[in-house]
């Protein structure tokens, strides 16, 4: 990312969005997506072996039924209230019912026979803590289609729920306390020859077979602290357990070769095999940041591939899919009239292409290449520039895609750099090369996709944050080895996948913009006569380091009127958008803008490490990019798909006065317009904030007695102050005022 040598990068303030709902977005493997219940709680809704019924549990005051319960559901029948029929003896608490080889007989867990009224639930908690109750009279029964008890399975003291079939007929798992744990048991179909299938303290839960019938895949709960030991067994002793932190594990049915699937954090559950026995589907909020949300993902059996499926509403889960593998049933919040209304929904399945799910591992293999010290920095017109170059057109052929201009995937361009911004005699000349290459889909429009591929060298050209640094090698693992790495990817997804889309793409990779988009600007200079029907630019600059809460900053909203729905409405979940409407900004989307090109602009934020020996490639959130990767591909696509995309001119957020100022405080300013003081976004070492004692993360609220709410006003401030000069410097960190004697 650029940054000039004397005045901060160009300026673009941020338009912080609060996202609160969740938007509709790529449900792509979901098509005809259809509502079969209507009010209350549905859920845990399952297949019959013929696919025309299915099994669920039902809460509904508005049909009487205050207490769990179980029902059929014909889907032979239009979606209507009145094909849900009582299956269940209507008494205490029922849960978890499933379909017995025959079609003609439900197995299900019920509370009756202890007591015919309702449990009651458990009682909120002073801190808040969500708990689900282990009522210990659960006991498994058979019954037939008419809601007669045929057999009761289990007769033990504790907990015996939770069961399941397997596809070949000949056994039940479920989930039982009778061992002094929540474990997984498994036995034969008619309740004989019980054992126990696992062993570890926590909660073990939630098992369905693979269509194989030789494997289970459940979710798991294991404390693993003390302080997590202890409550886990508090709980336990009341018949309660917190279903806060679970991960997906499989087993075989001898019990042998337990694995761990996910490692996500957070509650990983209801997980069910794919068709295929090779991944798995399951609900999870491991991506939420604030509040609930519960969305469908999909893993494959290794642990990779991570895909997420659902993209409505808050909650999605409890999903199955039909024994021919073509429809998938689950619960949801979609769609209701009232707020944490669940109902069951079914829609068709469409598996993914496996080409169009973002690899991470090729991600890391790019970035540790392009960061590595053999490329000494990626400095324009330098050897490493050349190494750098001469991958990325390997990569591009190794796809089959064709040449921008001439016989190979290298544009050459020249520009000048001063080496002392003070001596109009110190400037020299840089051979720089862009490497860019196009895919063809015989198309009416053309999208570029582009990232800088270039870095600082060895500080040749003096545009550290750190001081006395010529000479060490600055990586730019970050800035901007992931952006490049994203484009590469992409490349490969786009043009390796089965579908020819409605666009051309030109993946661009550019050299010089670190010393002021020089790349960019040459690109841009020939786009409109090569590929006059160029309609879109996506530039990608510091994609790497998605910080906790998730925040991304997207730029170039507002430079068509269709942007800002478009990036909300494919938000992956978890994700904290913060929008600026400006095509101008301080990377290469701008010289695109400039040639009246709608464009956006996707950066994770600054950092301690940008433009520092320190940006290394270890330093990298690769899930992250992986989660923006795929972020790009769908808003492209969309916008492949859109029939005009109109250009608007925008509010150059540069266009402010920018005082002149003799001085620097040496830190990286926040550009959130935050009226209450600017957020020091970094610190650079060995100069006048660092000597002082001022952090990155501090609020910056005076220097001297003028007083500074946000950038503009800071930027005033500075021009106030001499060299050589010390002031009083205000400071809030965490909320306490601090003042720090700074010399400039």
């Amino acid at each position: 990312m650029f940054l000039s040598k004397n005045h901060f990068k160009k300026l673009f303030v941020l338009s912080l969005l609060a996202v609160s709902a969740l938007y509709f977005s790529q449900e792509k493997n979901l098509k005809n997506i259809t509502k079969l219940t209507f009010g209350g709680d549905n859920a845990e809704a399952y297949f019959s072996p013929n696919s025309k019924m299915l099994t669920m549990q039902v809460t509904n005051p508005a049909m009487g039924v205050q207490c769990d319960q179980i029902y059929l559901y014909d889907l032979t029948q239009k979606p209507a209230e009145s094909n849900l029929k009582l299956v269940s003896t209507g008494k205490g608490r029922t849960t978890c019912s499933f379909f017995m080889p025959d079609g003609k007989h439900i197995i299900y867990a019920s509370t009756h026979k202890a007591n015919p009224d309702c449990p009651p639930k458990p009682a909120p908690r002073k801190d808040g803590k969500y708990l689900w109750p282990i009522y210990s009279d659960f006991e498994i029964y058979e019954a037939d289609l008419n809601g007669n008890i045929t057999k009761q399975l289990t007769d033990s003291k504790g907990y015996d729920a939770e069961a399941v079939v397997s596809p070949d007929g000949k056994k039940i798992a479920f989930t039982s306390t009778r061992s002094g744990d929540l474990e997984i048991w498994i036995m034969d179909i008619d309740g004989k020859n019980l054992k126990q299938l696992t062993h570890g303290l926590g909660y073990d839960g939630g098992a369905f077979f693979s269509h194989d019938s030789k494997k289970l895949v459940f979710r798991s709960s294991r404390p693993k602290t003390d302080e997590e030991i202890r409550e886990y067994k508090e709980l336990l002793a009341q018949d309660l357990v917190a279903p806060t932190n679970m991960e997906i594990y499989t087993i075989n049915i001898d019990g042998t070769d337990l694995r761990q699937i996910t490692k996500l954090g957070k509650a990983n559950w209801a997980p069910y095999f794919h068709p295929s026995d090779k991944k798995i589907i399951f609900s999870s909020n491991h991506h939420s940041t604030r509040g609930y949300d519960f969305q469908l993902y999909m893993i494959d059996l290794d642990g990779k591939n991570l895909q997420q499926i659902t993209y409505e509403s808050e909650f999605n889960a409890f999903a199955m899919f039909s024994p021919d593998g073509k429809k998938l049933v689950f619960a949801s919040n979609r769609q209701g009239e009232k707020q944490h209304e669940t109902n069951v929904f079914i829609a068709d399945w469409v598996d993914s292409d496996p080409t169009e799910l973002v690899n991470e591992d090729h991600i890391k293999k790019h970035i540790y290449y392009l960061a590595s010290d053999d490329l000494q920095g990626r400095l324009s017109g330098s050897e490493g520039e050349t190494k750098a170059a001469n991958y990325l057109s390997a990569e591009f052929k190794k796809l089959g895609l064709k040449p921008y201009e001439g016989k190979d995937f290298i544009q050459n361009f020249e520009y000048d750099v001063k080496m002392n911004p003070h001596d109009d005699k110190s400037s020299v000349k840089i051979k720089a090369k862009n490497v860019v290459a196009v895919l063809d889909n015989k198309a009416a429009k053309t999208i570029i996709i582009g990232a800088h591929y270039d870095h600082l060298g060895l500080n040749e050209h003096h545009n550290s944050t750190l001081a006395n640094s010529d000479g060490q090698i600055h990586n730019g693992a970050d800035d901007n080895a992931s952006g490049t790495a994203a484009v590469l990817e992409l490349a490969r997804m786009f043009s390796q996948n089965k579908t020819k889309e409605n666009v051309n793409y030109i993946f661009a990779l550019f050299s010089g913009e670190e010393d002021g988009l020089m790349g960019s600007k040459k690109l841009a200079e020939t786009i409109k006569a090569r590929y006059p029907n160029t309609v879109f630019m996506i530039n990608m600059d510091m994609v790497g380091r998605l910080n906790k809460d998730k925040d991304l900053t997207v730029g170039g909203v507002g430079t068509s009127p269709i942007l800002t729905d478009l990036v909300k409405k494919y938000k992956p979940a978890g994700i904290n958008l913060a929008l600026d409407e400006s095509g101008v900004g301080p990377s290469d989307h701008t010289s695109f803008y400039l040639k009246d090109i709608p464009v956006l602009f996707l950066f994770t934020g600054t950092h301690n490490d940008y433009h520092k020996p320190s940006d290394d490639a270890d330093k990298i959130n690769y899930p992250g990019e992986k989660i923006i990767t795929n972020y790009v591909f769908n808003l492209s696509n969309a916008l492949g798909n859109e029939k005009a995309i109109p250009f608007t001119k925008t509010k150059t957020t540069t266009a402010k006065a920018i005082p002149k100022y003799k001085v620097t405080l040496g830190i990286m300013p926040s550009y959130a317009d935050t009226k209450d003081g600017m957020v020091i976004d970094g610190v650079m070492d060995n100069r006048p904030a660092a000597n002082a004692g001022i952090e990155s993360g501090d609020v910056l609220t005076k220097i001297g007695k003028c007083e500074v709410k946000e950038v503009y006003s800071y930027m005033d401030c500075l021009s106030k102050v001499n060299s050589g000069e010390e002031h009083p410097v205000t400071v809030k960190r965490h909320g306490e005022e601090k003042i720090f004697l700074v010399k400039f």
